[in-house]
Order: structure tokens, then sequence, then C-alpha cells
């Protein structure tokens, strides 16, 4: 079975070692000792709790964690699902999104003609105006 250090556990998780240390020490997740004395995660655990951090990625008042800056908050237009992927379109204000997300996420996040949603920009910049 792959064993996993706190540092490559902490890339996968997204944290800094520090965090990963942490939620080792206070239980979140099991660790065990090598020859070295090096603390270890399972990979399995790693990825039962991966999960379980990924589900539970929201702020005290129920926001999401993210570290995306652009948030469009509003509704959804219009739901359009394909095999795979998906189109979203979210009017937020006088702003319209067009999202291509999985149609695997959309059916997770519930999405249909009337949801809020809230659109989260991060990317390379791209910038398109008309003269």
């Amino acid at each position: 079975m792959q064993s996993y250090t706190i540092g490559q556990a902490a890339r996968l998780l997204g944290v800094s070692p520090d965090t990963a240390r942490r939620w080792a020490d206070a239980g979140r997740v099991v660790t065990h000792r090598d020859e070295a004395g090096r603390r270890l995660i399972n990979g399995r655990d790693l990825a039962a709790f991966s999960v379980e951090v990924g589900q539970g990625a929201h702020t005290e008042d129920g926001e999401p964690c993210t570290s995306a800056r652009n948030a469009f908050p509003g509704i959804a237009t219009a739901v359009r699902l394909g095999d795979v992927s998906a189109r979203v379109d979210i009017q937020a204000g006088p702003h319209r999104l067009v999202c291509l997300p999985t149609r695997e996420a959309v059916e997770e996040l519930g999405l249909e003609v009337g949801t809020r949603a809230t659109a989260r920009v991060k990317c390379t910049s791209v910038h398109i105006d008309r003269a």
C-alpha cells in the first residue's frame, strides 16, 4: 500500500505542510511512522480524507472556501446537459456568464434554471471589448 509523507499529503490536499500536520495532530487523519521516524499517511486513508476535505470546504457561514476573488452571485438562466459536459448560463446583475462544467458537476450541485449560483472566475486574463 502506498503511503505519503505529511509534505506529500499537503501538496495533494492543496494545503501547507503545517496545516496537514495540525490535522494529523488533531486525529483528523491517521498517521504511522516508518523506520526513519517520519510520519506517513496510508494512501487509502488519505484518499478518504481528501474526499471529506473537499466536501466540507466551507466557511462557518456556509460559504465555500475559495481563492477565486471574482465572484458573480446570480441565477441560472439556462442549463444544457450533454453526455459528458454541460453548459450553464448565469445572469449576475448586468453580467451574463457562460460556464462549461462537466455534467457530473452540474448534477452534483443540483443546478437547474432558477437555482441561485455563484460563478467564480479565476483564470489568466481574458479581455474582450467591442470598439
